[in-house]
């Protein structure tokens, strides 16, 4: 009898601060679109589109307006979301490459599942498959494929479910991304677009024309793939017809987004639950008379990022850090789920930083976004983001190297890369950039010697 009595204590005081700390641990429920722009949302101050939905995520949320996708083309940047890779260390510079063998298991999903998380992932996963190729794949339960229609009742009904562990759920939606298909001609798969009359659609963005000093390789890759970019002959009005439709393809998925969090309300889901929102890159959205992406353009390169933490915690503030929605997912993820992250993977944590609510915690002195040309020309390029310039650099061409000042010039407009009077401040990013290529070492950066302009 005594001896029963300490095996039942003893198992009591191992097992309850177990589930208390499982307890603890809060739900995780991812919301992605596809090619929206930081800008395409009402509460970024944008008065052309209506976004009540992502408002609402902002209103009990952190919205962080200084965020960049890893790369800005969806296959290398959900790779970086799911791997905490930056694309061209593991060989993801394109679409349609798989996941290297080694990383297969060590995704954002295996890790959380092998911490103690239930996974489940419906709709568009694009890390070389369009979904996810089977019902239980890189950690994850598959709910639904890829197709908006369906997606958000999908998660309803997984929200709906009694849960014994922590979720870890993606909402992955495929709009805006049907712009792609407006721009050739053809039906978006998913959403409706309504013709408007020509004064009823938004005016051009004060950046429509194209810097003077702005890099040859864009002028190239456009000329070069009339398929990706169909806009060579596009007229003022025509500018304005895609900028309409593609403010029509955010407000659809904004409506679907709607449902996944009425039921976060109707279920009170809010109290243990930390939400992210974003997407896998932005798009041209006629701003230098570019539409699609790839590029780094501003509207391309940022995206939109809102973190809701449990318990609205720190609510409606405006976070100005730098960070990258690629690599940095997972060391967030796993730090906020108390799991140990693989080794190998160089992206930061936002926990600090939205557990205080504090702009002034840094989290990166300065983010890189990478992009390659694959499916075009094979142009090359990368963006230094510093807390007041960007320095973008393509690895071919005239006027290469581009030098912004964010804080005066957010559209781009003035390149001061050609002006002496930035020598230093161009010499700095050079330096920046030189310095994360070593610590990111790819096929791509070991040839940087070719490509790094000298410090004249």
């Amino acid at each position: 009898m005594p001896m029963k009595a300490r095996i039942i204590i003893c198992s009591l005081t191992v097992t309850l601060p177990l589930l208390s700390m499982a307890q603890k641990r809060p739900n995780i429920l991812y919301i992605m679109t596809d090619q929206q722009a930081a800008m395409a949302m009402s509460c970024m101050g944008n008065p052309y589109v209506n976004t009540p939905h992502m408002d609402r995520l902002a209103a009990r949320g952190m919205m962080f307006v200084n965020a960049y996708c890893a790369f800005p083309l969806s296959g290398p940047s959900r790779a970086s979301m799911f791997t905490g890779y930056m694309p061209s260390e593991v060989g993801m510079q394109e679409n349609g490459k798989p996941l290297p063998d080694s990383l297969c298991q060590e995704t954002l999903g295996t890790v959380l599942r092998s911490g103690g998380y239930e996974c489940a992932y419906a709709g568009k996963w694009h890390v070389n498959t369009n979904e996810l190729p089977a019902k239980e794949a890189f950690g994850f339960d598959k709910l639904h494929g890829h197709d908006d229609k369906g997606l958000a009742e999908a998660c309803v009904s997984f929200l709906r479910r009694k849960h014994d562990k922590p979720f870890f759920l993606v909402a992955s939606f495929n709009n805006p991304h049907g712009i792609c298909e407006f721009a050739r001609g053809q039906n978006p798969p998913a959403g409706r677009i309504e013709e408007r009359k020509a004064d009823d659609r938004p005016p051009l963005p004060a950046n429509f024309t194209r810097n003077p000093y702005d890099a040859s390789a864009l002028t190239y890759e456009k000329k070069f793939s009339l398929k990706m970019y169909p806009t060579a002959d596009y007229t003022p009005d025509d500018w304005r017809n895609y900028l309409d439709a593609y403010y029509q393809l955010v407000e659809n998925v904004d409506a679907e987004i709607g449902k996944i969090v009425d039921e976060l309300d109707r279920q009170r889901l809010w109290d243990n639950t930390l939400v992210v929102f974003t997407s896998d890159h932005g798009d041209g959205c006629a701003a230098h008379q570019w539409n699609q992406k790839t590029a780094l353009y501003e509207n391309v390169a940022s995206i939109p990022l809102i973190v809701c933490m449990p318990r609205g915690k720190n609510r409606g503030k405006v976070m100005t850090q730098l960070v990258n929605n690629g690599e940095d997912l997972m060391p967030t993820l796993c730090d906020f789920a108390g799991i140990a992250m693989p080794k190998g993977r160089s992206g930061k944590s936002w926990r600090v930083a939205l557990e205080r609510g504090d702009s002034s915690v840094t989290i990166h002195p300065y983010v890189v976004t990478e992009t390659n040309f694959a499916q075009t020309a094979g142009t090359l390029g990368w963006m230094v983001r510093t807390p007041r310039y960007k320095y973008v650099m393509y690895d071919t061409g005239k006027n290469r190297e581009q030098l912004f000042d964010m804080s005066n010039d957010r559209g781009e407009m003035i390149n001061l890369a050609v002006t002496s009077k930035y020598r230093d401040v161009l010499r700095a990013h050079r330096r920046m950039l030189a310095e994360w290529m070593q610590k990111h070492p790819s096929g791509a950066t070991r040839l940087k010697a070719k490509w790094l302009p000298t410090d004249r």
